[in-house]
């Protein structure tokens, strides 16, 4: 079961709330309680009297890369390294370049070869499935003639969609909690974004604990509406001590982001408990399968369809989620990275 719903154009953000004048923190949040089904409307500087001492936000440090490469008539977006290969080996998407607003490429063969910028040569390798065994005409195995992320700094751009008009700096996809920009994921952990150093200083003088994660993310194709590929993810000693001592003292888990969702289930073991570990991850939540590690989940507003919605049917239950999606289209919240936001909390 998931969410369907139709969002109006007037209500995709379509520039930083710092361009609409004002603060990364001035966004919206709305607040939905899962053992009252209460919605309510909140501002997100808000978020401190929202929170317990005690309660515990899991955030994601991954930095966002400049993950496309524009050429004359496609962008070439870098998707994460394949599992296993060398660093020069990556899944990338090809869009063809439409005005503001990209579509894929159907184009390509296997072995074929694509000038890029500063001299260097992308070579298509093959196909990638989604799945061991299957084939996706969106992504492809593709080697580039050296090495990437330092590449990307160089000649990339913040991968931008349709309904953001314009470029941005790389500088306004980063994060509070981003630190090491030696890799970094294809997206922005955009949960995170309206977190100001003085927004995490009034938390921490609240007793609200933060711990951090790491999860790579992987490119989202609007039109698909495919749950993600794999992405590197790990969940540090220190972050899984602190889960375990903060839901055996009855306070709450909190995810920021759903990358920090799919990290922390990822690594929970048979008996219930996070463990700390890093690697690959495929997991993908669902209503059937439910969450074991996180009690809430502080996320932004998810396209109709989208597998996002899975992940937060489970952690909301669909008739909670119904009303919060139904609650932010009638008080035109924005969506998307720069949009507004939603606190799931379980009461």
């Amino acid at each position: 079961m998931t969410v369907d719903f139709t969002l109006p154009a007037a209500l995709e953000a379509h520039e930083p709330p710092e361009a609409r004048g004002r603060a990364r923190d001035g966004v919206r949040l709305l607040v939905s309680r899962r053992a009252s089904g209460q919605v309510s409307h909140h501002a997100f500087r808000d978020l401190p009297g929202l929170l317990d001492p005690g309660d515990l936000l899991v955030v994601n440090t991954s930095a966002t890369l400049p993950a496309a490469v524009r050429l004359d008539r496609i962008s070439v977006h870098f998707s994460t390294p394949v599992p296993g290969a060398d660093d020069r080996l990556w899944l990338v998407e090809l869009r063809r370049l439409a005005g503001k607003a990209g579509r894929p490429y159907a184009g390509g063969s296997p072995g074929e070869w694509i000038p890029m910028p500063g001299g260097a040569t992308l070579t298509l390798v093959g196909r990638h499935g989604h799945r061991a065994g299957e084939r996706s005409d969106r992504l492809w195995q593709a080697r580039l003639s050296t090495d990437v992320v330092p590449y990307l700094r160089r000649h990339g751009v913040p991968i931008r969609y349709g309904y953001v008009r314009r470029d941005w700096p790389v500088a306004a996809y980063q994060t509070a909690f981003a630190h090491d920009r030696s890799s970094g994921g294809a997206e922005m952990p955009s949960a995170a974004r309206p977190f100001t150093p003085e927004l995490v200083t009034r938390l921490v003088s609240r007793g609200v604990l933060i711990a951090p994660i790491t999860l790579h993310t992987g490119v989202a194709s609007p039109e698909a509406h495919e749950p993600p590929y794999a992405e590197r993810y790990a969940v540090p000693e220190p972050t899984a001590a602190l889960v375990g001592h903060v839901r055996a003292r009855g306070r709450r888990v909190i995810a920021v982001g759903t990358t920090a969702v799919r990290a922390l289930e990822t690594a929970v073991d048979a008996s219930g408990r996070v463990q700390a570990s890093s690697g690959w991850t495929e997991h993908v939540v669902t209503p059937e399968g439910g969450v074991r590690a996180v009690d809430g989940l502080l996320t932004g507003l998810h396209e109709p369809r989208s597998s996002h919605l899975m992940m937060l049917t489970a952690i909301a239950g669909g008739d909670l989620l119904t009303a919060t999606y139904e609650a932010a289209l009638a008080e035109r919240y924005l969506w998307h990275e720069f949009g507004d936001l939603n606190l799931i909390l379980p009461g």
